[in-house]
């Protein structure tokens, strides 16, 4: 499908500040994203109908409890917290799919044994993110010892995650209460509700967001940094940017400036996209439109976000 991309529809950007040191910049491959069309710019995109909504979104971003769900689709390691039969509380790294509502299913040995079942537990989960930024979330909820017929369907939901089969009688639920979103270390965590959590999608560039952001960081460093001085209201020449993630939403930036100060920016897309296809589309577009910009060529007729957020970090 054919679609023009005004700059109209281009949202706003969010910017926040941050003290980490930025890794050495990356090698430029031979191709890049394309800059010769002048005229009017078409891709082929897959893509909604309309424009992202506000009430959908989270300034941009998916909502806390759609991340959550990402973050536990994409992981299969976390550190369950539970008390043991004399007390004391324990954290030991365990295994875990999840069913299609996001309840973990953990695979508990003999080690483990000492746990006491239908007691208060948690499993905390991370999502590292190019080296430089580890979402995570923390599940909280009551460690159960299944019923029969539900370990049958806990059984084929392990062997789907991990492709082999194990002792139903290992497997265990954790059910779901409560989920804390954090963005990174060192910030401020966002509580989900058990039923917005439940009711919320994984985002459907996850099993691919990881391989895009290593190849356009690899292959189009200029890319990213014209959609820094573009799409990002600044005052400075950016010298160094790497993108970190990218969702069905937009992605997120993150750039040192000449006093090596470090920021992190959201960059929306101009559709949400659902498909590998139109987030790769939506790149080219975004690009081909910022080269534009950057030539005089086009004008550029979307606001720029204006605010900067400092945030205390105390390193990875």
């Amino acid at each position: 499908m054919a679609t023009h991309l005004p700059t109209s529809s281009l949202p706003s950007t969010r910017l926040s500040k941050i003290a980490l040191p930025f890794t050495k910049s990356w090698n430029r491959a031979q191709f890049t994203f394309p800059k010769s069309s002048i005229g009017p710019l078409r891709c082929a995109v897959s893509v909604l109908s309309e424009p992202i909504q506000s009430e959908k979104t989270n300034n941009g971003k998916p909502y806390p409890a759609e991340v959550s769900r990402t973050i536990m689709e994409l992981s299969s390691v976390g550190t369950l917290s539970a008390p043991t039969q004399d007390g004391w509380p324990l954290g030991i790294g365990v295994r875990f799919a999840v069913d299609p509502h996001g309840t973990p299913v953990l695979f508990l040995n003999d080690a483990t044994s000492k746990l006491s079942v239908n007691c208060k537990s948690t499993i905390h989960v991370q999502l590292e993110q190019y080296g430089l930024r580890t979402p995570q979330c923390t599940v909280q909820g009551t460690l159960e010892k299944p019923e029969d017929t539900t370990a049958l369907k806990l059984h084929s939901v392990w062997k789907k995650r991990f492709g082999h089969e194990v002792d139903e009688d290992h497997l265990f639920l954790l059910s779901v209460e409560r989920v804390l979103q954090l963005e990174d270390f060192a910030e401020d965590g966002i509580w989900v509700t058990s039923s917005d959590y439940k009711l919320a999608n994984p985002d459907p560039l996850r099993d691919f967001a990881g391989r895009m952001i290593e190849e356009i960081n690899t292959h189009n460093r200029e890319d990213i940094l014209r959609f820094c001085s573009i799409y990002v209201d600044l005052d400075f020449q950016v010298s160094d940017a790497k993108m970190l993630w990218v969702d069905r939403l937009g992605f997120d930036v993150r750039f040192r400036s000449p006093q090596n100060d470090v920021f992190e920016a959201r960059i929306p897309f101009p559709r949400e996209v659902t498909d590998e296809k139109g987030a790769k589309s939506s790149f080219n577009c975004m690009s081909q439109l910022a080269w534009e910009v950057e030539k005089n060529f086009h004008a550029a007729e979307f606001e720029k976000a204006k605010q900067l957020k400092k945030i205390q970090y105390t390193g990875l």
